[in-house]
């Protein structure tokens, strides 16, 4: 059995990623060794997404994560895509099988997951979800897929939530005009954007449109405590932060990876001592 593998992320920006405590020391309680490689690209355009994925292809990698911005742009770049991310258009996991790339979405499982306790205490209700980015179509899939009572997807960028909520139609899914549309009434709000991550503190719903009775979400995890869900704490809301969907999506890159169940309790531990020193 392999008893070593390298494996890393690309995005931009990702020096603060709790990734490579997690997996590393995921590897370390199994009692195999794993290098994790923060691979910080600004700006990469197609040419050079398909040179860095043929570099992984050719250097020993047993797969990489992808992070913002890359998500949905190395979909085509890829060999083969499972079921889960051809129909998201978005992927996170990318799995060297042989010769061959094979595109994973673990976002979508970790963040179900995270979210399926939520939703079972929660009030029925549409759920706000903002930002329709490689994230957030992850995050539209896996609620469609819990059976939320409908979702009101706005971005910033009209025609991707247009487009996410057309493929999600015959799940209520439909396309806000503005946030304030989205957020009215829904007994859940989700954060898909970067916005509220470091050194952003911004916050992508204004506070004035949070109430009580509504549940918010938040995907960003640098800060754990984003301004939005700051201020929804504040004010009363049930509120999650982005610690469960980092180390469930973490954990199924993890067995794609290496072929082993992840050691959730050590992925966790790893995440929270990265926390822990911010």
């Amino acid at each position: 059995m392999r008893d070593r593998f390298l494996t890393g992320l690309i995005g931009y920006p990702i020096a603060h990623s709790a990734a490579p405590a997690m997996h590393e020391q995921a590897a370390a309680a199994l009692g195999v060794h794993a290098h994790y490689q923060l691979i910080e690209v600004n700006g990469a355009g197609r040419d050079e997404l398909r040179a860095m994925l043929e570099g992984i292809r050719r250097l020993g990698f047993a797969g990489v994560n992808v992070t913002f911005p890359y998500k949905e742009a190395v979909v085509d770049l890829l060999d083969e895509l499972a079921p889960d991310a051809r129909a998201i258009g978005a992927v996170n996991t990318i799995v060297v099988d042989g010769s061959r790339l094979v595109g994973h979405n673990t976002d979508a499982t970790g963040f179900a997951r995270a979210i399926e306790p939520l939703l079972a205490s929660a009030p029925r209700g549409p759920i706000a979800l903002i930002g329709a980015g490689g994230v957030g179509k992850a995050i539209a899939f896996a609620l469609a897929g819990l059976g939320v009572a409908g979702l009101r997807i706005f971005d910033a960028d009209a025609e991707k939530a247009a487009q996410l909520a057309a493929l999600l139609q015959d799940h209520h899914a439909v396309h806000a005009a503005s946030v304030e549309a989205a957020v009215d009434g829904a007994a859940g709000l989700v954060n898909a954007t970067p916005v509220g991550m470091l050194p952003s503190r911004d916050t992508p719903v204004p506070d004035t449109l949070l109430h009580p009775s509504m549940w918010v979400a938040d995907a960003v995890y640098t800060p754990l405590w984003t301004p939005l869900l700051t201020a929804a704490k504040a004010g009363g809301a049930c509120v999650l932060t982005g610690r469960d969907l980092a180390i469930n999506a973490a954990a199924d890159a993890f067995k794609r990876f290496t072929g082993m169940t992840a050691p959730r309790e050590a992925m966790a531990a790893a995440f929270d001592a990265v926390m822990a020193k911010r």
